[in-house]
């Protein structure tokens, strides 16, 4: 979006290393901080990546898509995204702020974000299964595969949307969880 400080930088950084059974290594001086990336070695050939799949593939039907997500540049991204994809798409920044929409209104599907100050993505899961049960999610995140995670998959949200993610990966995310 042109503007840098999502927030995400060292999280993403350390969901990739870990994912790849990587490590880092931090080195400080007055001169300032290095951090060194650490992966295994492969010994055979990448295979060739896919090709892009069309952008129409991933339309929507303009559901309603309430963005859930403490960072204003997140909320930006995700929602121009959304709304580039036919959706039409509500954002708010909290997990309090979103058990309050949802008293109101309701949405065919939510971009939940899991780490957020106050309530977290499973708090806030948990808080609305109770006012719409079986409220259609899918969950955002620059970790994969924790505890919250994985309770929230457990009590019925969709799939994990790792960050930073691409219009194809939400399309697919966001149509996946909706066909369900």
């Amino acid at each position: 979006m042109g503007r840098s400080g999502t927030g995400l930088g060292l999280a993403i950084v350390w969901n990739t290393v870990q994912e790849h059974q990587g490590y880092i290594t931090v080195t400080s001086s007055p001169n300032g901080t290095r951090f060194d990336l650490y992966f295994p070695s492969i010994h055979s050939n990448i295979a060739a990546e896919e090709p892009n799949t069309p952008i129409d593939a991933f339309m929507g039907k303009g559901e309603t898509i309430l963005v859930v997500d403490d960072d204003p540049i997140q909320r930006e991204i995700a929602s121009a995204m959304l709304s580039l994809l036919g959706y039409h798409v509500n954002t708010v920044d909290s997990g309090e702020a979103a058990v309050a929409y949802i008293k109101d209104a309701s949405v065919d599907l939510m971009l939940l974000d899991m780490m957020m100050p106050g309530m977290n993505g499973r708090e806030t899961y948990e808080a609305i299964s109770l006012i719409r049960p079986g409220q259609k999610a899918v969950i955002a995140s620059g970790f994969s595969g924790t505890d919250d995670v994985n309770e929230a998959q457990r009590m019925g949200a969709g799939v994990l949307l790792n960050k930073p993610y691409t219009i194809e990966k939400l399309g697919h995310a966001v149509m996946s969880v909706l066909a369900l």
